[in-house]
């Protein structure tokens, strides 16, 4: 049997040691809507961020993890290294982005005809791709 999906999305939780960075980049950088903030079981928070149907979630521990991911990357190391937002303005994302510090990995590039991408870095060094057909 198949897995049977009851929601048209994903959601993706990512666990930092450098919230108040991290919070600022998904809410103020990339313009994401707080949803939620919620206490962990075991101690921590989960700040819970808007994106279509998914949601980002913020999560910090308590205590921290004592290991970070390996940085680099789609070259950098195995498993999860990235992930993407469709958007209908790919280069005011990025002007924004840019102008508040954010490091941008790819610059807004055409891939393919009608696929613009861009990737930005967040303050973890996670890489958050811009995906923009026309």
């Amino acid at each position: 049997m198949s897995i049977l999906v009851t929601k048209p999305a994903i959601d993706l939780g990512i666990v930092t040691n450098n919230l108040e960075a991290m919070l600022g980049f998904y809410r103020d950088t990339l313009g994401l809507e707080s949803e939620a903030a919620i206490p962990m079981l075991g101690g921590g928070v989960m700040n819970r961020f808007k994106v279509g149907e998914s949601a980002i979630k913020i999560i910090e521990t308590d205590p921290k993890p004592a290991a970070s991911a390996a940085p680099g990357g789609i070259r950098g190391a195995t498993g999860y290294r990235y992930w993407t937002i469709t958007v209908s303005n790919l280069a005011d994302c990025v002007a924004r982005a840019a102008a508040q510090g954010s490091k941008i990995v790819v610059p807004a590039k055409v891939i393919r005809p009608g696929v613009t991408i861009a990737i930005i870095a967040d303050p973890d060094g996670n890489w958050v791709e811009l995906l923009e057909l026309s």
